[in-house]
């Protein structure tokens, strides 16, 4: 295959600041995560190798920096497990992009893993290299070990904990992605501390995992998406109207959030940094900087090994695929009419209780993949996650209001930690604790 001639200035135009997640090594992992919905992603392409070639690797870092009109360029890694790929691929990736990059541009990049290859080795060239390393963890050893398992059925804990060592070592930035699934959504405040005190982690992003599946899929889904214990998997496609026991339920999330949340904002704002508080924080000021929570989507795409450009991320399938960056240039796959029409289908298609919400200027419907349910009045289409999410946002937004307002008055943010405690002083110990629990504050959020 040949790469399509560089696109003038003057051609489409993708959206500012579009972010690409390229699988490398396909839907190739050395883990067998019970929840992992892409690891289906092989039936995509059955026959050969899921492994990126050089030749399509020049054709991505060429295309992504002529594509990008942002000043700071995100080359971001993603699986699968894209450490399978070996060093010397990511050696020469860095390579390529440094020699290619336009004048004015900065390169950042990132890296998310399982953390079960990072070693003295990896982590010395990650830090070399100024890497971000996204390291999946799912809370202590029991809440991880639940469906983050290796090949062989055995919990992952250990072999994540010893890459983790190992980033710490080498002294490499990194962020924790944890999923929120049906064995940790009533241990919110466990898991956050576990990351946080443990982990040392100031920067989280928190997951939910929603398994969609049909009445016909339901019993293979519950199977880890097997058909037999070691056969291979259906294609995952978001469609059906049931859910896996794995997931969680949209209560569980907005407790869990709650939970979280009460916590941070009593001891670490400014410290730790929770990727969903942020966005909300930033809502508050018209600015939307997650697909998920924005008005409309479309700037998050996937790329796979063989160079097939995917809508999103979470719609790997034959229905969302753009194109291949081989045959048209990835600007234009990015900037396309039908790539816009999926962007901009997130607010089109909003049940009238989504429109009409109290919070709908922070959540905007959530993600398109979890609409699948009915909302209040029987229209379909809603937001499984609906409740969880309106729980957390309203019960989030007069602490959120008041960081805003401290914003506005040029003063910091955690200004809000004294406050909480002034307010929990007032309340006394045997309150009520303010996450609507049931616990008294003493032995809830109160407790240090």
């Amino acid at each position: 295959m040949s790469s399509p001639a560089s696109l003038p200035e003057s051609a489409i135009v993708p959206p500012t600041g579009f972010h690409l997640m390229v699988k490398p090594a396909g839907s190739t992992c050395n883990l067998d995560c019970r929840y992992c919905f892409f690891l289906s992603k092989e039936a995509l392409y059955p026959s050969g190798s899921h492994r990126m070639s050089d030749e399509t690797l020049r054709a991505y870092i060429g295309q992504l920096l002529e594509s990008n009109p942002a000043p700071e360029v995100t080359i971001a890694w993603q699986g699968g497990e894209p450490t399978l790929m070996g060093l010397p691929f990511f050696e020469r990736a860095v390579a390529l992009a440094e020699a290619s990059k336009r004048p004015g541009q900065r390169l950042q990049h990132t890296i998310q893993t399982n953390g079960i290859a990072l070693d003295d080795e990896w982590c010395a060239f990650l830090a070399a290299r100024n890497f971000l390393v996204g390291l999946s963890v799912d809370g202590p050893r029991e809440l991880h070990d639940a469906y983050r398992l290796t090949r062989a059925g055995k919990g992952s804990f250990d072999l994540v904990l010893n890459g983790w060592r190992a980033l710490r070592r080498h002294g490499v930035e990194f962020n924790i992605l944890c999923t929120v699934n049906a064995a940790n959504e009533a241990h919110g405040r466990r898991v956050y501390r576990f990351l946080r005190d443990d982990l040392e982690a100031r920067f989280v992003q928190f997951i939910p995992i929603v398994e969609r599946a049909t009445e016909q899929t339901l019993a293979v889904a519950e199977r880890g998406w097997r058909v037999s214990p070691h056969g291979k998997r259906p294609l995952y496609t978001q469609t059906g109207g049931l859910v896996t026991r794995r997931s969680v339920s949209s209560a569980g999330y907005g407790r869990f959030l709650v939970d979280v949340f009460e916590e941070w904002v009593r001891r670490d704002v400014g410290r730790v940094f929770v990727q969903l508080f942020d966005v909300t924080l930033e809502a508050l000021f018209g600015r939307h900087l997650l697909c998920v929570h924005a008005p409309a989507c479309g700037g998050a795409l996937a790329l796979e090994h063989n160079g097939d450009v995917y809508a999103c991320d979470h719609f790997v399938e034959p229905d969302y695929r753009l194109g291949n960056l081989h045959a048209t240039h990835l600007r234009e796959l990015v900037g396309s009419p039908r790539q816009r029409d999926f962007g901009q289908a997130k607010h089109e298609t909003l049940t009238r209780q989504c429109r009409g919400c109290e919070v709908r200027s922070l959540c905007h419907g959530g993600c398109p993949k979890d609409r699948f349910a009915a909302a209040a009045d029987g229209e379909e289409g809603h937001n499984y996650l609906c409740a969880g999410l309106h729980a957390f946002f309203a019960h989030a937004t007069p602490a959120m209001r008041l960081m805003a307002g401290l914003l506005r008055q040029r003063r910091p943010p955690a200004t809000i930690m004294a406050l909480m405690k002034a307010r929990d002083e007032r309340a006394g110990p045997y309150s009520p604790c303010s996450c609507a629990g049931g616990a008294k504050l003493k032995f809830c959020h109160g407790r240090v």
